[in-house]
């Protein structure tokens, strides 16, 4: 259950730097810009929700109720995991998305003939 929370907080978190780190790609900066724009833009709320995550669990994980000595380790399971995961989202996922993106195009993804920015525009 503590691993199902931490992966759950930590793919939002990563979500939340690949959405804006796109957005950057597509203004036309390069990859390793938009990797650095992505973390400048989203540490803040990164590590608000890991920050509330973790508090949060504090008190579980300190385990001073009576019968808490059972659930104490999924506390302490739960703020490891989310401070590992935020750390490799800051840092690993950063460098992986800058290396990944280098070769992949910036073009629209849209198929809507409509859509000015897909490959399949269409001229009226």
């Amino acid at each position: 259950m503590g691993a199902i929370m931490a992966i759950g907080v930590a793919v939002a978190n990563s979500i939340l730097f690949i959405t804006f780190a796109e957005l950057s790609r597509h203004d036309g900066r390069s990859s390793v810009d938009a990797a650095i724009e992505g973390g400048r833009g989203r540490v803040r709320a990164i590590l608000m929700t890991a920050s509330a995550m973790i508090a949060g669990m504090t008190p579980m994980a300190l385990g001073l109720g009576e019968s808490s000595q059972q659930t104490a380790p999924l506390g302490r399971a739960v703020i490891g995991g989310l401070a590992a995961a935020t750390i490799s989202t800051l840092v690993i996922l950063p460098s992986v998305y800058a290396l990944l993106q280098s070769r992949a195009a910036a073009g629209s993804p849209s198929l809507d003939p409509d859509d000015p920015g897909s490959k399949y525009y269409e001229h009226a």
